[in-house]
């Protein structure tokens, strides 16, 4: 019988101890810290770097799990592989949460690894560059450019996946919007946990009081910080409002009372509408991104096995003749700058696209695009 995916799931596993634990641990310490901090210039460089010293503390890993940090590459980032019988043709590409702001692919281990594991296939988490020095597009760029240096590499788009958590969902999905624009061959599937995908300021009424670590106005400040001087309307922004025409299958995971949870399902209503088959899963009382809390929530380290089972059937879900020959994508390939996707920074001057010390990628201009809604610039490609 074969696994159906575009079906809503509420996982009725028993709601641990650690889990209530964790949940009133964290609406006591890390939400009240975040509607502290996250409200000045000062308090937010402050959490950055709270965040990046908590990275640098060395995260034990089993002794089974690889990691190589790959670093001459478009876009820096680390090959996690978790097991010796690992099927190389294929690889997840994964782009890590925080924000926009914070975090790394170090800081995400516990996923990354446990993925690797699971869909027993070597994982590439991508550094991506983040604010405040660095812009939207310039994220956007680095995404695009990692996938096409897999592709470059030899990879099939078949035997490629995506993966992100909270902004790096956000990014996961405004990839695969801009790779299908740009008609570029797409992955077999993605998966999106707690997917952060609504940067336009609309209110969250949603699970305000809730949500045991995430400030909903805070989420708002990041969002305006993050798109300041562009359309928070554009899908590449804000991937709630895209056309998912095209795209391969999603998951979507989330925790019933994170406040982010409604974005995820306007995503998957979007998908849905548009012939994308999505899996859907709500997780009762599990906060945001509960997937990193594995080392101490059972119902965390519950949710690889269903994310390996989605992208094994996804994978056999692509229509046949779908995926491009190999000697057509070869023959796209040799005509693109693999290590410079034709990016451009809507409304940004080409000195300000960079910062110092970085090389500007290829093909980055100055184009000013207006849009129609608010009259902000665009990310255009």
């Amino acid at each position: 019988m074969r696994y159906e995916i575009n079906v809503d799931v509420s996982p009725a596993y028993p709601f641990s101890w650690q889990a209530a634990a964790l949940n009133a641990i964290m609406r006591g310490t890390f939400k009240p810290a975040s509607q502290l901090l996250l409200r000045t210039d000062i308090g937010f460089v402050a959490a950055s770097r709270i965040v990046a010293l908590a990275g640098r503390v060395p995260l034990r890993l089993p002794v089974h799990v690889r990691v190589t940090p790959d670093e001459a590459g478009p876009c820096p980032g680390e090959w996690v592989r978790a097991g010796e019988e690992l099927d190389e043709r294929k690889v997840l590409l994964y782009f890590h949460g925080g924000g926009y702001f914070v975090c790394s692919p170090v800081t995400h281990r516990s996923i990354t690894w446990r993925l690797s594991a699971a869909t027993r296939r070597p994982v590439l988490a991508v550094d991506y560059r983040q604010g405040p020095v660095h812009r939207p597009a310039e994220a956007l760029a680095d995404a695009i450019a990692a996938y096409r240096c897999l592709l470059g590499q030899g990879y099939d788009p078949a035997d490629i996946v995506f993966g992100g958590d909270s902004a790096g969902g956000h990014l996961t999905l405004a990839t695969l919007l801009a790779l299908r624009d740009q008609g570029m061959p797409l992955p077999a599937a993605a998966v999106c946990l707690s997917p952060w995908t609504d940067l336009t300021g609309a209110p969250r009424r949603v699970n305000r009081m809730l949500d045991p670590m995430i400030p909903a106005g805070r989420v708002d400040w990041l969002a305006r910080r993050w798109t300041a001087g562009l359309d928070p309307h554009d899908p590449l922004l804000s991937p709630v409002l895209g056309d998912y025409t095209g795209l391969p299958p999603l998951m979507v995971v989330t925790g019933s009372t994170e406040v982010l949870r409604d974005e995820g399902r306007r995503v998957v209503e979007r998908a849905r509408a548009a012939g994308v088959p999505v899996m859907y899963e709500e997780w009762p009382r599990m906060p945001h991104v509960f997937a990193i809390l594995a080392d101490i929530v059972p119902e965390a380290r519950k949710v690889y096995s269903h994310i390996a089972r989605f992208l094994a059937a996804a994978q056999e879900h692509r229509p046949a003749g779908e995926a491009l020959p190999r000697d057509v994508l070869d023959r796209d390939l040799a005509d693109q700058d693999l290590t410079a996707p034709d990016l451009s920074v809507s409304g940004l001057p080409v000195e300000d696209a960079c910062t110092p010390g970085i090389p500007q990628a290829r093909g980055m201009t100055s184009i000013r695009t207006k849009s129609p809604v608010s009259g902000c610039p665009r990310l255009t490609i």
